[in-house]
């Protein structure tokens, strides 16, 4: 059997029972480790839970499935991710395989926390939240800004918008591979502050209001660990905070922000009296 088993956020401990003792048992333990991160290493997992990992980066996953797979109709396979199995489709793909694999694979999921439910923390309710959207890292040549539109449609319904940042990590150095070496860029985590900064520069160009930089916006890093750190503002004022290591992530304020919500937030502003301000005149009363 393949088992899918989330990991949580933060470190090695916010493994469930189960899938502890589901690792101890198994055949083979793989680790993903480039759709997120935890906040340890890999020795550190390797420490608590008792055995060795092995690490599955994006080439694996995706282009070399049947080593992860082979003879898990047979034997248990442990295959870990960080936060909840299925937060993301690379998952939901390894489970459709399984399942045309010949004969085919059983498989068993343990869930787990993920931003998507950890960014209550903020006190945003998650019932107001709309669709997802992931910011990547602009380059001179290549700033996507499909991510307006989602934003967008959201807004139009009042909701807030979760936005993921984007992680770098075993990215093969394009010019190197053009000389034909393999070289792999060092880990990049984009902040809060890059988020904020390439938003406002996408409001530039659409001029729709829709991140403009008086939206409010909330900013998390480490969610789930003891260091976890939850800022709130304008996109102008989150694009020159300092939220320390990653991961971080953003989230865009809906104008249906209930009262409650604001005054749950409002003592993360690293500006209160702004906050209050923007709040009364763009968000009050339009929920």
């Amino acid at each position: 059997m393949l088992y899918i088993i989330g990991l949580g956020l933060a470190d090695e401990r916010d493994v469930s029972v189960k899938g502890l003792e589901i690792i101890q048992k198994a055949e083979r333990v793989y680790l993903e480790a480039y759709t997120a991160v935890l906040l340890v290493d890999q020795k550190q997992l390797e420490s608590y839970y008792g055995r060795s990992v092995i690490i599955a980066d994006r080439e694996m996953v995706e282009s070399h499935s049947d080593d992860i797979l082979a003879d898990a109709h047979e034997k248990d396979v442990a295959f870990l991710v960080v936060g909840d199995p299925f937060s993301a489709t690379t998952h939901t793909d390894l489970a459709l395989r399984c399942r045309q694999h010949e004969p085919p694979i059983p498989t068993r999921t343990l869930p787990n926390a993920s931003i998507l439910t950890a960014v209550g923390a903020t006190g945003l309710s998650l019932y107001n939240f709309g669709q997802t959207v992931s910011m990547v890292f602009f380059t001179e040549s290549w700033k996507p800004s499909s991510f307006y539109d989602r934003v967008a449609e959201n807004a139009g319904l009042g909701l807030h918008t979760l936005v993921l940042l984007d992680i770098k990590v075993k990215e093969p150095d394009l010019k190197a591979m053009a000389r034909g070496k393999i070289i792999y860029e060092p880990p990049r985590f984009m902040t809060v502050a890059q988020c904020a900064s390439q938003m406002l520069e996408v409001e530039e160009e659409r001029e729709q209001g829709v991140c403009g930089k008086e939206r409010l916006a909330v900013g998390v890093a480490r969610l789930g660990s003891e260091g976890e750190k939850i800022v709130a503002g304008t996109l102008e004022d989150l694009a020159s905070a300092d939220l320390g290591p990653p991961l971080h992530s953003l989230v865009l304020c809906g104008r249906k922000m209930h009262e409650m919500e604001w005054e749950y937030v409002r003592e993360f502003a690293v500006d209160q009296a702004k906050f209050d301000r923007v709040w009364k005149a763009e968000y009050e009363g339009k929920g």
